[in-house]
């Protein structure tokens, strides 16, 4: 069934708070920029870059108003949202506890029905071939939840593919918009490199060590700590903080954030096979008889301590009728489900990584969001990750990563 397409003032993904040395105090959608308040801490030069803030931004971020004016989804978002208590200059700051109790643990409920075979009062097993238990939600048709879904093994190596090949151009990030398509981006931040801005025409643009041009300025990525040409000062910036700060990359079909929409004519690779015929295979239980989801494009957002994804719909597609095929990857962290309206009861529930959730139909039209992520060993329960990353030490660096982030990947059929 095709549905109409339903555009809403103030849907836009916000921008806010990104995890490492620098804290950045988001004033999107309210006329303002983002403020980094501890340069110096991720800059390598004193004219290393901060992007500009784009028009529609991804995480969520900074007050909206008095609590009277704020609505029934950011109330709960704001329930469990990251705080810190005040602490002394001497003390580490600590995060401010938050009531957890309410929060839906599909774990609990996939544990509970392999032993009985009941789910709680508002939930159902989804009947089918499917070779996993699979939930739906009864207040929320065309909402599936697949705890579980992936191994260890396929959870890291979707991790791994999220940070080398998936942000590879002719992939677009965040960072395309300042400088450009960078190329190897994790095995730079790896290799301790640095990208350095090279503004001299002299070059030719095809030598090799040139990872982009932007607007005449072109950067490189460089060992050590070079940051002079000629006795000039470049800016530059380290791989590793760009490695921190990459927000989204987008995979087949390209998605233009300026204008919120797909662009076919941006260059674009395939979706993997492989990730293709996982999709298809765990959109199953949202798709009619006979039918196969196909998918087209993809989004990978990243996230770190104190990220958020603001509440929002996911609307560009032609067919909401199609589901979206959300992966989680990495630290827990908290998925909000509203209703078609911000006012409308919302639903809060834990994402593990290896976790699938499908949105389908009607659940298309409900609002949802990330309020929180959870990279403390207490609650970000990625030990069976640690292990396994563990065995390669190759594998130190996606481990040092993914300890304190989580990935999400959310494949669409487009068309």
């Amino acid at each position: 069934m095709q549905r109409e397409k339903r555009n809403r003032k103030g849907d836009d993904l916000r921008h806010g708070r990104r995890c490492g040395d620098d804290e950045v105090d988001s004033r999107a959608g309210r006329g303002g920029r983002d403020t980094i308040r501890n340069p110096n801490s991720t800059i390598v030069s004193d004219h290393s870059p901060s992007p500009p803030s784009s028009k529609y931004q991804m995480y969520g971020g900074g007050d909206d108003g008095s609590p009277e004016e704020r609505t029934a989804f950011r109330r709960a978002e704001k329930r469990y949202k990251l705080y810190y208590q005040h602490a002394s200059k001497k003390k580490k700051k600590q995060e401010k506890p938050v009531d957890l109790s309410g929060v839906v643990d599909f774990d609990s409920i996939l544990k509970s029905f392999i032993v009985t075979g009941d789910t709680p009062d508002g939930f159902y097993a989804v009947d089918g071939s499917f070779d996993r238990p699979v939930f739906g939600l009864q207040s929320r048709p065309g909402f599936y939840f697949i705890p579980g879904a992936l191994s260890v093994e396929e959870q890291c190596h979707w991790i791994k593919e999220s940070l080398t090949s998936f942000p590879q151009p002719p992939n677009r990030t965040n960072h395309n918009a300042f400088y450009g398509p960078i190329y190897n981006l994790f095995a730079a931040a790896k290799e301790r490199k640095i990208l350095v801005e090279d503004g001299s025409s002299q070059a030719s643009p095809t030598e090799s060590d040139y990872v982009s041009t932007v607007s005449a300025h072109r950067w490189k990525f460089c060992c050590g700590t070079a940051t002079s040409l000629n006795g000039r000062s470049r800016r530059s910036i380290l791989a590793s903080v760009l490695l921190r700060k990459l927000r989204w990359s987008t995979l087949g079909l390209q998605f233009d954030w300026s204008k919120r929409s797909y662009n076919v004519s941006l260059p674009h690779k395939k979706i993997p096979n492989a990730l293709c015929q996982l999709a298809k295979k765990m959109a199953a239980p949202a798709m009619l008889t006979g039918e196969e989801f196909r998918p087209e494009a993809a989004i990978v957002n990243y996230f770190a301590l104190g990220d958020a994804l603001g509440g929002h719909l996911d609307d560009m597609e032609a067919d909401w009728s199609k589901p979206i095929v959300s992966i989680s990857l990495g630290c827990k962290a908290i998925f909000l489900l509203g209703g078609r309206s911000r006012e409308d009861e919302h639903i809060a529930m834990f994402l593990r990584s290896g976790d699938i959730v499908l949105m389908a139909g009607e659940a298309r039209e409900c609002f949802h969001g990330v309020p929180r992520i959870f990279t403390d060993k207490l609650h970000s329960e990625i030990a069976p990750i640690e292990e396994h990353l563990l065995n390669d030490e190759e594998d130190s660096c996606f481990l040092e990563y993914i300890r304190t982030s989580r990935i999400n990947i959310n494949i669409r059929q487009v068309f």
